[in-house]
């Protein structure tokens, strides 16, 4: 097999002319180079060069030497890029979040990867925790941000804060008035609007005869418009509702397991990619420096996994 080094050592007394100034360029001794050139000689099993002094090419020699050029730069393309994906600075990651996540934090990491690397690729898919967890599981995705997968599946979990839920409704809603946060029975006899990321938490399509839920939406935007509208009030979490309007307010509950646990799902047992690790240690550094409630409540730090290369 002709080896890459063998064709550079060759290239390299090609284009010098002779075998010292080739050696003292590559730096290897002169015994080295010239044993290098025999052996290649000998695999082709034709000459190179037309004397020993090493300054005439033969037929062959010139062939070999234009397409070892051209082979020489692809390696040396291809080995720059290897090394910059194993470095994060090149590659292509696939994230999953859940929408509040995805709107609220993550523009900013993004934006700052893509300034520091331009040669990674970055798509952005944002669903509720369910499909999330799908999605890295069957490997769609290396990576979601989100909510803990359930205690059986093939996902790994890394909590990075709890974010507290909260009532939306309109600022003329009987609720906008109360001057405390809200308890389970204020909600009585009031209309929510049921959505995917109260899951677990408040299930308002089966939580009691005066406060089922008729109406459903997974989309915030779609929820807050139905809310706007007078449909009724909802449950969301303080992440997602950090913009919303004057004309909506966001309720405090008076309940301390009303709350969601936002984290990195990743499979298990697997290795993340170097470009994966860095945009972690990115959004590990956001979350640390950053108030991630809104009203200046600040988030909860949980576990915090060591530096990822």
């Amino acid at each position: 097999m002709i080896r890459s080094h063998a064709l550079r050592v060759f290239v390299a007394v090609a284009d010098c002319g002779n075998i010292r100034d080739a050696a003292k360029a590559l730096g290897r001794t002169v015994s080295a180079v010239s044993m290098t050139l025999k052996q290649l000689e000998s695999e082709l099993g034709a000459p190179l060069f037309e004397t020993d002094r090493k300054h005439t090419l033969t037929v062959l020699g010139q062939e070999v030497r234009k397409l070892a050029r051209e082979l020489l730069r692809e390696h040396d393309r291809t080995t720059e890029r290897i090394a910059a994906i194993a470095a994060g600075r090149e590659g292509a990651l696939r994230i999953a979040a859940v929408p509040s996540v995805a709107a609220q934090l993550l523009p900013p990491v993004l934006t700052e990867m893509l300034e520091v690397h331009s040669g990674i690729q970055i798509e952005l898919l944002d669903t509720d925790s369910t499909s999330m967890h799908t999605l890295v599981e069957t490997g769609a995705v290396e990576l979601g941000i989100g909510g803990e997968p359930h205690a059986r599946s093939d996902l790994h979990f890394i909590p990075l804060f709890h974010d507290p839920f909260r009532l939306v409704c309109r600022k003329d809603h009987p609720l906008a008035r109360a001057a405390t946060p809200l308890k389970q029975a204020d909600l009585q006899e009031h209309q929510l609007i049921s959505n995917k990321s109260t899951t677990g938490f408040y299930d308002l399509e089966h939580s009691g005869p005066h406060q089922a839920s008729t109406l459903s939406a997974r989309n915030v935007i779609s929820l807050l418009a139905l809310v706007r509208a007078g449909a009724g009030a909802t449950i969301l979490p303080a992440l997602a509702t950090r913009t919303i309007d004057g004309d909506l307010r966001a309720l405090a509950l008076d309940d301390p397991a009303a709350r969601r646990t936002v984290g990195f799902v990743l499979r298990r047992n697997g290795n993340p990619s170097p470009i994966c690790a860095a945009f972690q240690n990115r959004f590990l550094d956001l979350i640390r420096s950053t108030e991630i409630a809104p009203s200046g409540e600040v988030a909860q730090p949980l576990i915090w996994p060591g530096r990822l290369a």
